[in-house]
């Protein structure tokens, strides 16, 4: 009985590694990464939705 188990846990993780390896169209190995936002004067990336420490006075 636990042999059996076994197998079918088994088969059962070759078919997930299967269906793992299809190919959604359009997100192969050609497809952009989308780039993390950066400030365009500095070049230091943007962490949140506030503006860059470069435009902001520093005190």
């Amino acid at each position: 009985m636990l042999v059996k188990i076994i197998i079918l846990f088994l088969i059962g993780m070759a078919v997930l590694a299967m269906f793992g390896r299809l190919r959604i169209p359009g997100r192969g190995k050609g497809a952009k990464k989308k780039r993390p936002a950066s400030c365009p004067r500095c070049g230091r990336y943007l962490i949140g939705k506030g503006p860059c420490d470069c435009t902001v006075g520093r005190g």
